[in-house]
């Protein structure tokens, strides 16, 4: 793969805004910064217009894109389809979620992701698991059919190593900590939601080793003076992480701030609770046996209830900054740094910097994707 300098950029160095410096890459690695006029030998020089040059976006909550839902994903072109279309807004690894099914297709979805995995499928970086151990008092669109216990034939499923980074959401109090804690051991992401837990139900299962709330705010109960519940207490434990779908329809931009100034945005990540529409003229769709509908920038169903979302990771990032009030700069660590913290993957990926993954997004002065990169691929 040839050596590139990637010139005349903004580029996000370590919170800040840099010019004048060339982002060298070797490989599928970032091999170092340096002022423009220093660029090494062997480097072939690539002018990026002045855009604003940042970490790839990472999205944790992808039901799907391109037309595809993974609930329906029946062979690695299918993910592919996924991956590909979330790549056109800035999404260089994603984690496509499978919605509460059964456990035959729990088993035939994830052979697909551990193909995909280990043939290196650009994007794709590993599984999450919505459900099925949710609680159905907070079941939103996931099928109560399916709803059950979590048994130890998950626990080997998802303890084996080969699906790449895993997070199962599930309910804290349908799920003893006990359990919570062996999947943690077994390096699986444990994250709450659809759950009706108490203050002292989530306390114990952060105790035991959970670290995220999916979809704050969304399919849980609110957070009241006396009754602080999953929301107060994510929001008062500083090591539990707290995605939130900023799409001005799941949660009002106020409630977001309020979150954020609580929590502090180091902690709080941008997700997309993605549906099949996304890179698509779609307006319709079937999840299982219910008819979903896009109008008005929502997807819901008949009876009005919200069904993931039409949100891409480059909109998301827009909307921090225009209903959120955040600077760029903070918008794109919530899309890229903190995911990838959450993920445990620091080390690979989610900032720029030397011998990191060349995971990489050029972005323009609207904060529209122009370019990307996966590896050092573009």
């Amino acid at each position: 793969m040839m050596k590139k300098a990637l010139i005349n950029a903004r580029l996000l160095l370590e919170g800040d805004w840099r010019t004048g410096q060339a982002l060298l890459i070797d490989g599928e690695a970032i091999a170092g910064i340096c002022p423009e006029v220093d660029v090494p030998d062997g480097y072939a020089r690539e002018d990026m217009g002045g855009g604003y040059l940042v970490p790839g976006f990472i999205d944790v909550q992808a039901n799907g894109g391109g037309g595809v839902l993974l609930n329906d994903a029946k062979d690695l072109a299918d993910l592919e389809r996924i991956a590909r279309a979330h790549r056109a807004f800035g999404t260089t690894a994603l984690l496509p979620t499978l919605i509460t099914t059964s456990w035959t297709r729990m088993q035939e979805v994830a052979a697909l992701i551990r193909a995909a995995i280990a043939e290196k499928m650009p994007g794709i970086a590993g599984i999450h698991f919505e459900g099925p151990y949710l609680n159905s008092a907070r079941k939103g669109v996931h099928n109560a059919a399916h709803i059950r216990a979590m048994d130890d034939g998950f626990m080997e499923l998802v303890g084996a190593g080969d699906l790449g980074s895993v997070v199962v959401t599930l309910a804290p109090e349908m799920v003893e900590p006990a359990r919570i804690a062996r999947l943690v051991a077994a390096g699986v992401i444990v994250s709450a939601g659809h759950s009706t837990a108490g203050y002292e139900e989530m306390k114990a299962a952060i105790a035991a080793g959970l670290s995220g709330v999916t979809h704050l705010y969304n399919a849980m109960p609110p957070m009241e003076s006396r009754a602080p519940g999953l929301i107060g207490a994510a929001l008062n434990s500083p090591e539990c992480y707290c995605g939130f779908i900023n799409d001005g329809h799941h949660v009002h931009p106020a409630t977001l701030k309020a979150a954020i100034a609580a929590k502090g945005p180091a902690r709080m990540m941008l997700v997309t609770d993605a549906m099949a529409t996304v890179g698509t003229e779609m307006t319709n769709f079937q999840l299982g046996n219910q008819a979903i509908r896009a109008a008005g920038g929502r997807l819901t169903t008949q009876d009005g209830t919200l069904a993931g979302s039409i949100l891409d990771m480059a909109s998301a990032v827009r909307n921090a900054v225009a209903l959120l009030d955040q600077p760029l700069e903070t918008a794109i660590e919530m899309a890229s740094g903190v995911p990838a913290a959450f993920l445990g993957q620091a080390a690979q990926r989610g900032k720029i910097a030397p011998d990191l993954a060349a995971d990489l997004v050029l972005l323009d002065d609207e904060i529209k994707v122009k370019r990307s990169w996966i590896a050092g691929r573009e």
